[in-house]
């Protein structure tokens, strides 16, 4: 058959030939062209899909638009393979926010140039000599949250809540443990990044507790030289020439710290440990460590002796009994330590995140140490079974927990005292009552840093931290809020926050409380060693700072706080002030700040104060259009409902962007 029609002259078959080669040479090329088209349609949805992600990690790690755009299109070019990069155009649209997560959309068009089409172009109206293409890649960005719950623990927090028979503290503890459980749920379907929900929880109360176990952290003052770390110790009777009055023991300055000098410095741990701690520098840290207390006696017998109680006239003994005569063995130990709690920086630090420095020591954070007030809790100062003070002068201030002297001196010589604090506590003395003592003030559970709650273990963290609180003490707002901010700050003291310069990441302070700032004020007289206050958070009122003559309170304040005035009503306009001040820095920062008033009055000065300090929502709006302020003052019958629609406020941050 092949031969008959290789052979044949008939017009027929080569006119059919001619007919038909055309069609099949167009199937062949388009055939051809379109596997090609395929191939480089795909390997360009690739190198979209690739340069996406890639683009999306470099912008949660802080790059600028413009190294994002040049950054996409290097990445997209290097990863085409076969497609010439200058036949395909990249458009790159960036996320409207620099907060939040939001779209990054990559669309290429591409200019192909097919082969075998442009020889259909002569029989058809079409022109095959470029066919375009247009595909599309869109990648969610990271949106992760590091959510710190500052949660008022002061005394009022033991009442019952507005229109139920709970307590405050117990409605508090379940609505934030429905707000953990909640928004870790949903983070846990975040499978594509890492440690999507975080959260810290920080007590507080008169002050806060950043943990026992920070005694040799870098950030804490371990050498006294911050300028409020002395501020109510007086070290001049512990001087060379009185030396051998105070046990051989004398402190000197250099520079800002103050050293151990002398021969008098060892002591002997009760398991037998002899530490010598000469020529070290004397802090609140080692104050702890040198003050001891005779803990334990023991009766150690010495040879039999015979007592005669009837004599003969010659002098000889007519009658007695043996007797084992006794000496005490006494076991010296610790009187106390450390409990965790912190005093807040002088201004503006104690408003900020700044990193703590020794370059800088107002930037340290000092350890509480609530000198002992006058008043005698022990009679024999030297131990030697004779009362050397008169019982007369009992517990006469609000902090009396050591001994001192009634020597005539004022009250601020005898709490300011230093040298009475090496004096060893007699065994069976009395015991400071109560709450008294160094860690006077220090009321509350430790600061939970962040913890990843996707996790079982960081969840159960958080929720066991949420219900070990217990209430008691003052209302120190601003100090709590400087502490949530400083666990979502990536800076020390706590570092586990990511870097501010990541996109797609919230940092966000819940902060609740019952009632106003209180400090609480004390009569104006020597009786009060010139406190002006009780000791708590920024010690004690009556102290001018660093030399001056305002008090640490006070710096920083308007005109309206009264540099002198030393009433209740006037530390609240103050902590108001520095509630404002930690406020503004915060959001300023980037953090997103919800408050929370909890069975407050109408006419309550924390309302204003709350409301100023809240964020502007992103997206829910007021009546009037005006972005509605994350604030919500409600009553304790009412509380869970308000997590609940701060829930849904945070989960809207993690699509909205």
């Amino acid at each position: 058959m092949f031969r008959k029609f290789a052979s044949n002259r008939n017009g027929n078959y080569a006119i059919a030939t001619a007919v038909l080669l055309v069609p099949l040479l167009g199937a062949v090329g388009v055939g051809v062209d379109l596997s090609n088209l395929t191939r480089q349609k795909y390997a360009i949805m690739n190198a979209l899909d690739a340069a996406g992600i890639a683009t999306g990690r470099r912008s949660a790690e802080g790059a600028s638009d413009e190294d994002l755009l040049q950054y996409a299109q290097d990445f997209f070019e290097a990863n085409l393979g076969m497609v010439d990069a200058k036949d395909v155009t990249l458009h790159v649209t960036l996320p409207s926010s620099d907060v939040g997560g939001g779209l990054l959309t990559l669309r290429a068009e591409l200019e192909y140039h097919p082969i075998f089409l442009p020889i259909l172009s002569a029989f058809t109206s079409s022109d095959l000599t470029k066919v375009a293409l247009q595909t599309e890649a869109r990648i969610r960005l990271k949106n992760s949250s590091e959510i710190a719950l500052v949660l008022d623990n002061s005394g009022s927090m033991r009442q019952y809540g507005s229109g139920t028979s709970k307590t405050r503290i117990d409605l508090l503890k379940e609505a934030a443990t429905y707000l953990v459980n909640e928004l870790a749920a949903s983070g846990a379907r975040m499978k594509n990044i890492d440690k999507p929900v975080q959260f810290s929880v920080v007590p507080f109360s008169a002050t806060v507790n950043v943990g026992p176990d920070k005694d040799q952290a870098s950030w804490m003052d371990t050498l006294g030289i911050s300028p409020v770390h002395h501020e109510s110790f007086n070290w001049s009777q512990m001087t060379e020439a009185n030396a051998a009055s105070n046990g051989n023991r004398w402190v000197q300055k250099v520079g800002d710290a103050y050293y151990k000098r002398g021969s008098g410095w060892t002591y002997t741990e009760s398991d037998g440990t002899v530490v010598n701690t000469e020529n070290q520098p004397i802090t609140r840290f080692s104050l702890y460590d040198d003050m001891r207390v005779q803990s334990g006696r023991e009766a150690v017998s010495t040879d039999r002796e015979y007592i005669c109680t009837r004599y003969r006239r010659n002098g000889q003994c007519r009658s007695g009994y043996w007797s084992t005569s006794t000496t005490y063995v006494y076991t010296e130990s610790r009187y106390a330590s450390w409990q965790g709690c912190v005093e807040a920086r002088p201004y503006p630090y104690d408003g900020n995140d700044a990193p703590p420095s020794a370059s800088d020591p107002a930037t340290l954070f000092v350890p509480t140490f609530a000198p002992d007030e006058p008043g005698n809790i022990w009679l024999d100062t030297n131990g030697d079974g004779i009362n050397d003070l008169s019982s007369s002068y009992g517990y006469n201030y609000a902090n009396n927990w050591w001994t001192d002297y009634n020597d005539g001196s004022s009250g601020t010589v005898r709490q300011e005292s230093m040298a009475k604090y090496f004096k060893v506590k007699p065994f069976g003395s009395s015991t400071a009552s109560g709450s008294r003592g160094p860690n006077y003030s220090c009321t509350t559970a430790q600061v939970t840093p962040l913890q990843d709650v996707t996790t079982a273990t960081g969840l159960n963290t958080v929720i066991n931290s949420i219900s070990a609180m217990e209430p008691t003490g003052m209302t120190n707002v601003p100090e709590g809020i400087a502490w949530g901010w400083r666990t979502v700050s990536s800076p020390a003291p706590f570092t586990e926050g990511r870097s501010e310069s990541e996109k797609g990441n919230d940092k966000v302070l819940i902060v609740l409380t019952d009632g106003e700032n209180t400090y609480s004020d004390i009569s104006n007289d020597d009786y009060y060693a010139g406190n002006q206050s009780t000791y708590a958070a920024y010690g004690y009122t009556g102290k001018g700072y660093n030399g001056g003559s305002t008090t640490r309170m006070f710096l920083g304040t308007s005109g309206s706080v009264g540099k002198y005035n030393y009433s209740s009503s006037n530390y609240t306009r103050a902590l108001d002030q520095h509630m404002k001040h930690v406020c503004d820095n915060a959001k300023g920062g980037g953090v997103i700040i919800f408050t929370v008033g909890l069975d407050l009055s109408a006419s309550s000065s924390a309302i204003p104060a709350l409301k100023d300090c809240a964020s502007e929502s992103r997206f829910s709006k007021e009546a009037d259009g005006s972005a509605k302020k994350l604030f919500y003052n409600t009553t304790g019958g009412d509380l869970l409902e308000v997590f609940k629609v701060i829930a849904e406020e945070l989960s809207n941050l993690r699509v909205v962007g």
